[in-house]
């Protein structure tokens, strides 16, 4: 079973990025060298503010799903440990 993780980044500008990998260290690498997502190509550098996994690949697509649908209020009290959010089926 593939496993992956769930990270948000925050970029330069102080936007937040959401998303999944394998390896965040070289998806985060990647991000910051202008090959990893369109978004964080002129927002760099990135830095990994939370991070939740490993879980299977689909688990992983779920919960990232449900993190990007939270207001930027929301990921903030998750980044800082005071939100905590259902278990993605």
């Amino acid at each position: 079973m593939k496993r992956a993780h769930v990270y948000i980044l925050r970029c330069a500008d102080g936007t937040l990025y959401t998303g999944i990998a394998a390896d965040v260290k070289h998806r985060v690498n990647l991000h910051n060298t202008g090959k990893g997502a369109k978004y964080t190509r002129t927002r760099g550098p990135v830095s990994v503010v939370y991070r939740e996994g490993p879980m299977s690949r689909s688990r992983a697509l779920r919960r990232e799903y449900q993190v990007k649908r939270l207001t930027r209020a929301q990921k903030q009290a998750l980044i800082a440990g005071r939100l905590r959010l259902a278990r993605p089926r």
